[in-house]
């Protein structure tokens, strides 16, 4: 009997896999890349065409050893990494170190986790996609080209353990330019005046703006021009000039690409660009669900093409039919247009079985799981069902010789939007302003007129999901490296997030504007771009990967050289605080290291004395009346701690809360498990427990 080994990345994957195929299939993982450039150096020879030095990575080589025997004793390899370059360029080095025959059919690539997507694979595999491979390999040695040349430089001139990045440059550029124009904004001051009127009829107020004259808009400079125009309007009549009525459609948001569910994930959810890619890649590769087994949820998610599947389309309109009735299904199925340059190899982001409604399956789900499926889900249907109506309404009030107008709208069919509506970047939904019935010459009652100065407001900082569909926009990276690159600018230092918002830190501003002077190709938009669009040309196939790497290098190479000559030493000043060192009295700075901020002293080498910077819980610990923190243990696991320890021995995983129990005083802990949330008492003696 015939033996098959099919290779994939994780183990959640092949658990999945292996469920769809026969007793004849092994399914194994790679856990990733297993062959990398290596850490302790280039890695890749300049001299010879760029040629790639490639290492197995350490502690892989287990499981190589483990993956080549089983490959011997197997008659056919299938290569089943994800259907991307990333996953191009695991198969090719798998190929590599498994001895595969170069046009050997061993590639196999679906774009869901499904049964058939599954079989059919299997049914037709192919050779590896060596363009695919070769636009991965130019990506790699170009990042790697340019940290392992900049970087030391930074070293050198600025402050060891320094980096600099590709990609990473870019996005830190966009930040620190932004704080730029905040920073050197200024306000403009101007007022708005709104009548509140009431028609006489329905006794209903509603509101109308100040818009100027017959001849056109007024602008309202100042307080002068305000108290000028409400003086000419005492004793005025207000009366209705103009009354249109109208209607208008809002159609619904196309299904997810990888950059928008980042945003709505992160604008609804509150999620991370990392914890949203984390999880859609866990719904991916496939999640146990009672009564079903272990099914792959959604397709791929790193896409950037809002293509849907004919078979996928035509079951979700049966499904809205069913679910909201015939007046929800659209005449026609809806096709959304893909940005240009969008690579169509993938569909959009969608629920693989719409019929696994989330709810359904809640109880087999974690919390983070729920949530994204549920907004995935949503999102695919409403991009399936029929636009939204609004009647609209637009009304001219004349008084003395100024127009105020009003616009209203109302509901008259809710179509999409009775199952979602898209989120926004500054937190507000559209509103409706309702408005009496009013016809023409009709005379309303001024309740009282509103003046109110302003000021413009400057552009807001970016957070993960505005900078991730400025990255977008400006074609800078590709869905999988959007979430990779802010994870890096923040654990470098260069940024750091207050609140929601994305803040260049000092050391961001000082590294952004030396690579600015000195390396303006590499933090220029453009340059970026274009770099990206010649990358895929080697996808598919009209450029050559040696020729890209030799066109920039000669030119960079020489800029290089002339940074080198041109950059002085850079001095960084640490930022002190108010904190003492416990030994020897100075006060401790804030310094940048590989998990972020932590205080350190001054005195450094003579005084050693260093510590983690601490966020305080606000509750006070129950055992010794002491301060409670947030800490977090070597893995990054948060917990909450006495500042007291180790001598005192208070410790919670479960979130302290600042009311105290009504039971008997003691603390109230947040208890979150994957089926409930509730909120206990630490002391066990009480027994106090609510929802």
């Amino acid at each position: 009997m015939a033996s098959y080994l099919v290779i994939v990345e994780s183990p959640a994957k092949a658990k999945t896999i292996k469920k769809y195929l026969g007793k004849n299939y092994k399914v194994l993982a790679s856990m990733g890349h297993l062959r990398d450039l290596p850490k302790s150096q280039m890695g890749v020879d300049i001299e010879h065409n760029f040629e790639p030095k490639y290492i197995t990575i350490r502690g892989k080589g287990e499981l190589l050893s483990k993956l080549k025997k089983e490959a011997k004793n197997s008659d056919k390899i299938y290569l089943a990494t994800d259907p991307d370059r990333e996953g191009e360029a695991i198969s090719w080095h798998l190929a590599n170190v498994l001895e595969i025959k170069e046009n050997e059919k061993c590639r196999i690539a679906f774009n869901e986790i499904t049964k058939l997507a599954v079989k059919n694979a299997i049914k037709a595999p192919r050779k590896i996609d060596i363009n695919l491979v070769n636009a991965q390999q130019a990506r790699r040695i170009l990042d790697r080209i340019v940290g392992y040349k900049i970087s030391p430089l930074l070293w050198r001139k600025v402050r060891k353990g320094l980096s600099a990045g590709r990609v990473q440059s870019v996005a830190t550029r966009l930040i620190c330019d932004r704080e730029e124009e905040i920073e050197s904004f200024v306000p403009q001051e101007y007022w708005t005046i709104a009548a509140n009127l009431t028609d006489q009829k329905s006794l209903e107020t509603f509101e109308a703006k100040f818009y100027g004259s017959e001849e056109g808009k007024i602008d309202l400079e100042n307080k002068e021009v305000v108290d000028k125009i409400i003086d000419e309007l005492k004793d005025s009549k207000y009366i209705v000039k103009k009354v249109k009525k109208g209607e208008r459609k809002r159609n619904p948001t196309p299904p997810f690409i990888t950059s928008t569910l980042q945003q709505e994930a992160s604008r609804k959810l509150g999620f991370t660009t990392k914890r949203t890619m984390m999880t859609a890649q866990q719904l991916y590769e496939g999640v146990d669900i009672e009564g079903e087994g272990t099914i792959g949820l959604i397709t791929y998610m790193r896409t950037d093409s809002t293509r849907i599947a004919d078979e996928a389309q035509s079951t979700a309109r049966h499904f809205i039919e069913s679910k909201f009735g015939k007046e929800y299904v659209p005449e026609t199925p809806k096709q959304y247009k893909s940005k240009k340059g969008a690579q169509d190899a993938h569909e959009a982001i969608r629920p693989t079985n719409v019929l696994l409604e989330p709810d359904k399956i809640k109880s087999s789900l974690k919390p983070d799981q729920y949530k994204l499926y549920k907004l995935i889900w949503e999102r695919f249907l409403a991009s399936q069902m029929r636009s939204a109506i609004f009647d609209t309404l637009h009304v001219d009030i004349e008084a003395k010789n100024y127009i105020f107008k009003a616009t209203g709208s109302k509901i008259k069919f809710q179509g999409f939007m009775i199952l979602y509506i898209e989120g926004n970047d500054d937190e507000t939904e559209d509103g409706e302003n309702t408005i009496p019935e009013l016809v023409e010459g009709q005379q309303l009652k001024l309740k009282k007129l509103n003046p109110k100065q302003h000021f413009t407001q400057p552009p807001p900082r970016y957070t993960e999901a505005t900078l991730v569909k400025a990255l977008e926009e400006q074609g800078i990276g590709r869905p999988s490296t959007y979430a990779p690159t802010i994870i890096t600018i923040i654990a470098r230092g260069y940024v750091e997030r207050e609140k929601k918002q994305l803040k260049p830190t000092e050391l961001g501003k000082i590294i952004t504007d030396i690579m600015k002077s000195h390396f303006k190709d590499i933090v220029d938009i453009e340059f970026t771009a274009n770099m990206e669009q010649q990358l895929d040309e080697i996808e598919e196939g009209k450029k050559d990967w040696v020729a890209l790497l030799r066109e920039f290098y000669q030119p960079f190479s020489i800029t290089l050289k002339e940074a080198e000559d041109e950059i002085g030493d850079v001095e960084i000043q640490d930022e002190v605080t108010d904190e003492k060192c416990e030994k020897c009295g100075r006060n401790m700075v804030i310094k940048h290291g590989r998990y972020g901020k932590f205080l350190a002293c001054p005195g450094f080498p003579e005084c050693r004395n260093a510590k983690p910077i601490l966020e305080e819980a606000g509750v006070i610990c129950p055992l010794c009346n002491g301060k409670v923190y947030i800490k977090k243990t070597r893995k990054g696991k948060k917990y909450y701690g006495c500042e007291n320890n180790p001598k005192c021995e208070f410790m919670s995983w479960d979130e302290p809360l600042k009311e105290p129990c009504p039971q008997c005083g003691g603390v109230l802990v947040k208890k979150v498990s994957k089926k409930s949330s509730k909120v206990q008492c630490l002391n066990k003696d009480c027994g106090y427990e609510r929802n």
